[in-house]
């Protein structure tokens, strides 16, 4: 099943060092330039807040609460 997603053309301006330096990087990844260019816009820019405790833990926890001074225990 293809899954398509609808995009608008944009233009961009990069000094040619760096526009060198993403190709070579879309060459290595096996990927795209406009690819690598949408990840970083979603990483940096549309990445959600990081306000609150929340942000303090990325991914699922290792133990719960009541296991919390374990990592003191001896091995």
């Amino acid at each position: 099943m293809l899954n398509m997603t609808h995009m608008i053309k944009t233009q961009v301006y990069l000094p040619e060092e760096e526009l060198e330096a993403l190709r070579r990087a879309a060459r290595r990844s096996g990927r795209s330039v406009a690819d690598l260019v949408r990840e970083a816009i979603r990483r940096v820019w549309l990445r959600p807040s990081s306000d609150g405790p929340v942000a303090l833990w990325d991914g699922a926890p290792s133990r719960t609460s009541v296991e919390h001074d374990v990592i003191y225990d001896e091995r």
